[in-house]
């Protein structure tokens, strides 16, 4: 007597979980395992050219963090970067959206030309500000037919930092600009209209009805530019590698460093999660400034 055929419905899984499973190693095996192995080495002395000597430190690293001179030095620049460039490229974008909305010959071509600095390389980018702020480059030539002195600015402790924040808000806000403008199409026009007759002017029409209206997307850039602000390394890497004087030394170099010069990948672990942290509590900071108000008739406000 033949025996009954296996039930193999039950190990057989739903067409949902087939389709969704590569994605779910892909991102087990690049992103939560990543995640939770830099976790596990900031409690950990760990050289990879030494694994053997690896050695449990508990709290250690993290605790390193509050009497570290140099990561209070990089915590302050990376800290002044953040304010000093975030508000100023968000408000920037802001304006260059709001004058793409008028009537502009070629604004496809302007729209094209301040995008165009976000599909560059920040490698190459850098390079050229790097020789644009040279002794002998562009901005000193151009103070000098104007009868100014030149200038060291990425000599000078006082002004490397503000030179790479002044690149960085040019290099970024065309692209904020672009997502400003996209939102715009968003808001009905009938809000502009009725403003209008009501005789609101410019600064009424953006403090009552731009503004509101696109809340959520201000909160998105505030927390895109925030994360990308906290993670400044491509520029300072390239420009200074945190000189003068360690006055552009920030916390992503100094965890490039920490793990790949000096090999301590346990404090570097302590360094990202701290970068981490930061740009979670200036994020979430954003996200309930920004966040949509209704008000009782289901508007914004």
């Amino acid at each position: 007597m033949k025996g009954r055929p296996a039930n193999t419905d039950r190990f057989r899984l739903p067409p949902v979980v087939v389709l969704l499973l590569p994605w779910a190693i892909v991102y087990a095996v690049f992103y939560v395992f990543p995640f939770v192995f830099s976790f596990t080495l900031g409690f950990l002395s760990y050289n990879p050219l030494a694994v053997e000597k690896t050695s449990w430190v508990g709290v250690d690293n993290f605790a390193r963090l509050f009497t570290d001179p140099r990561f209070a030095r990089a915590l302050r620049n990376t800290l002044v970067f953040v304010l000093g460039t975030v508000p100023l490229t968000t408000i920037g974008a802001l304006g260059i959206a709001i004058l793409l909305r008028g009537r502009i010959a070629g604004k496809s071509l302007f729209k094209a030309g301040f995008f165009l600095p976000s599909i560059i390389s920040m490698v190459v980018i850098s390079l050229l500000f790097k020789l644009f702020y040279a002794p002998n480059g562009g901005l000193n030539q151009a103070l000098s037919l104007l009868g100014l002195g030149g200038h060291g600015w990425l000599t000078d402790p006082t002004t490397a930092l503000p030179a790479i924040m002044v690149m960085d808000v040019w290099a970024a806000m065309g692209y904020y600009a672009i997502i400003f403008d996209a939102a715009f199409a968003g808001i009905p026009k009938e809000l502009y209209e009725a403003a209008e007759l009501e005789g609101a002017g410019f600064r009424a029409t953006l403090r009552y009805v731009t503004v509101p209206m696109l809340r959520p997307v201000i909160s998105f850039v505030l927390v895109i530019n925030t994360i990308r602000s906290f993670q400044i390394f491509i520029e300072v890497f390239v420009m200074t590698q945190g000189g003068p004087l360690g006055s552009t030394d920030t916390l992503v170099l100094y965890l490039y460093e920490a793990a790949f010069r000096h090999l301590d990948y346990g404090y570097a672990s302590a360094i990202a999660y701290a970068v981490f942290v930061l740009s979670g509590v200036f994020s979430i900071f954003a996200i309930r400034r920004f966040r949509p108000q209704f008000g009782r008739s289901g508007t914004v406000g």
